[in-house]
């Protein structure tokens, strides 16, 4: 069977239905297609996000199957994938149309989730009223138990806000006690659910481990001009830097503070510094700069992902989510072929089931994953994964880091 695309111009509704992934050659009915869809930022301040780790990924996943022959069910047979994809313009409320507009319109098999902790907030509710499953593997919240229960084919599969604070104040407290810095530390972090869910979880996290508060700011998403942030961080005298941040905060902080000559010993940012791209955004000083997530540098699966990523993209994936994206497709993929389309019989399957993927044997806990990275940092050119410094793959942080 050969691979098929759909193409179609400017929607209604203030969204854009981009080109099908699946390439058209040939008619084909709707039964021997798989029609899967998704909503994600295109454009907008979500663009570089959903641009490094969401789309990519999908689009990677759509065309092996579709090179291999397609989605297998579990009577034997192959259907190819039929992409339909929408612009969400990284506002909501296009986004929540973009969704209903999928399941009642276009009617598709699968809905795959968006980018990003508050789009997948928000979207939650009609996957869980059309009764897709939603596979929200970029959103970090603390309240992901409460979300699975309360929508039950619902999955988290990034952890919680707490999580990664905790995770980050093991490695400083490590580096206090050793000696290589003080008690004090800077934070700052964007007023949307992730950075509220991690600055949350921070600050008690921060004061049980004895550290000192010695700046701690709130920003507005959207915000350009970081230069007095950084600047009252600086005057603070806290030798760690700590941003929970989205991509164009995580840059903007890293170029403010090559051109104000701030280098403090810890320089941890959020959500893009584990991207291909944030080494020319550091002008070839990322070396120690810390940031969320992480991956297994030296695992084969892992090797071997970042080898495929980059011939079929032209670059390399994130080192955090988009491994976790990728798998979470590898599970959906295992759970169609074991239990076909139907809904209900796949949010218990990706409930219950065991699967095999890049990032090892995934078996969820409450429809969450648990077994994840919270810290990595830049060394010898590598974003390499730092805690759980016990986890197999781990390396020892470098703690001070080297100067811009």
């Amino acid at each position: 069977m050969t691979t098929m695309t759909r193409r179609a111009g400017l929607r209604a509704l203030g969204f854009c239905l981009t080109s099908g992934l699946a390439l058209m050659a040939g008619a084909a009915s709707a039964q021997e297609t798989v029609s899967i869809g998704y909503a994600v930022a295109r454009t907008g301040a979500n663009a570089t996000g959903a641009g490094i780790t969401t789309i990519p990924n999908y689009e990677l996943w759509v065309h092996q199957v579709n090179e291999a022959g397609g989605l297998t069910l579990p009577d034997g047979s192959r259907r190819m994938i039929e992409v339909t994809e929408y612009d969400n313009r990284s506002s909501n409320e296009d986004l929540v149309r973009a969704i209903e507009r999928l399941a009642s319109e276009d009617q598709v098999d699968l809905i795959l989730p968006p980018w990003g902790t508050g789009a997948n907030l928000a979207v939650a509710p009609l996957f869980a009223r059309f009764g897709y499953p939603q596979l929200a593997v970029t959103a970090v919240t603390d309240r992901a138990p409460e979300f699975a229960a309360r929508w039950d084919r619902s999955f988290w599969m990034l952890g919680g806000g707490h999580d990664y604070a905790n995770g980050l104040v093991e490695v400083l407290t490590a580096a206090r006690d050793a000696g290589t810095i003080n008690n004090k530390v800077a934070v700052v972090s964007v007023a949307d659910g992730f950075g509220i869910d991690l600055i949350n979880g921070a600050r008690p996290a921060f004061e049980a481990a004895g550290f000192e508060l010695a700046y701690d700011e709130t920003y507005p998403l959207g915000t350009s001009d970081f230069a007095a942030i950084l600047s009252e961080a600086q005057a603070s005298g806290a030798d760690s830097f700590i941003a929970f941040s989205y991509p164009p905060g995580s840059f903007g902080m890293t170029g403010t503070a090559r051109s104000m000559g701030y280098n403090p010993p810890v320089f941890y940012i959020g959500v893009g510094g584990a991207f291909p791209i944030y080494p020319g955004i550091a002008q070839g000083s990322e070396e120690g700069v810390m940031s969320i997530g992480g991956v297994n540098a030296d695992s084969p699966a892992i090797q071997a992902y970042f080898a495929a990523h980059t011939a079929f993209v032209g670059a390399p994936p994130d080192s955090w989510a988009s491994a976790i994206t990728y798998a979470s497709l590898e599970m959906l993929q295992q759970a169609v072929e074991r239990v076909g389309l139907d809904h209900a019989a796949l949010a218990q399957e990706l409930s219950t089931g065991t699967f095999q993927t890049i990032i090892g044997e995934v078996q969820l806990q409450d429809n969450q994953l648990r077994d994840l990275w919270w810290v990595g940092q830049w060394q010898g050119g590598a974003f390499r994964a730092v805690n759980p410094g016990d986890r197999d793959g781990a390396v020892a942080p470098i703690i001070p880091r080297p100067n811009w």
